[in-house]
């Protein structure tokens, strides 16, 4: 793959990483809710995944399998909206720097790897998922594969800007900044999370050596430009 990346001359906008898919329920969508706490109530009184059944969530539900349908094309495409309403709402990026944007995310995954620690019906729900392929894949379709475009938007804006370097593949990129957080949230769950700086540290520790030449002008009053990779905010607390 070529690494070699010419930044485009106008940054692309920032965008909110919790935009939703069109059509259906979810967060965007609006509406449900009573046929989304169905499916949690079926679910804490130890329904699993696989065990409900459209006609099982409208009974409880109260209403019809025809107004279910009306909403969502299958169960799996509910089941997404359901996951999404238990996850933890993610964040409105603000697009004033490319670097506070990917704190933001980072600050994002360490708050849900929390949450999955802490919410057991969110961690059973997320555990049964990997045994569902049907409704992986719509999971990986809707939401992950949605939030990795928004990390590579807040990448191509940071190239653009020169806040990271434009030397480096872009997806590779996106998993440096991405992947120190993965790892402590789902590979290795016991590792601490606790910690609100750690987004911080994590964003701002990689931008040392993957940062850029910094905005065009940036240019301290001393006169002398700053170093490629220090010229970000260290220790500035992170947006929730």
């Amino acid at each position: 793959m070529d690494t070699k990346h010419q930044p485009s001359p106008t940054a692309p906008a920032a965008a909110p990483l919790c935009a939703g898919p069109g059509g259906g329920g979810g967060r965007a969508g609006g509406g449900g809710g009573g046929i989304y706490a169905a499916v949690e109530q079926l679910m804490t009184d130890g329904a699993s995944l696989a065990e409900l059944t459209i006609e099982g969530i409208a009974q409880a539900a109260g209403v019809g399998k025809a107004t279910i349908y009306r909403r969502w094309p299958n169960k799996d495409a509910l089941l997404v909206d359901v996951l999404e309403r238990l996850d933890d709402p993610e964040p409105q990026l603000t697009g004033a720097s490319a670097r506070e944007d990917m704190v933001q995310i980072v600050e994002y995954m360490r708050r849900r790897g929390l949450a999955k620690r802490s919410r057991w019906l969110l961690r059973i729900a997320f555990s049964q998922m990997q045994s569902l392929p049907a409704l992986r894949e719509v999971y990986y379709e809707r939401v992950i594969n949605r939030r990795r475009r928004v990390i590579g938007m807040v990448v191509e804006r940071g190239i653009a800007s020169g806040e990271f370097r434009g030397d480096i593949d872009p997806e590779l990129l996106g998993e440096m900044f991405a992947a120190p957080m993965l790892l402590r949230s789902v590979l290795w769950d016991d590792s601490p999370l606790d910690d609100p700086m750690l987004p911080v540290t994590i964003v701002d520790r990689l931008l040392e050596g993957l940062g850029g030449p910094g905005p065009a002008g940036a240019v301290p009053a001393g006169g002398a430009a700053p170093a490629r990779g220090v010229s970000h905010t260290v220790g500035a607390q992170p947006t929730a």
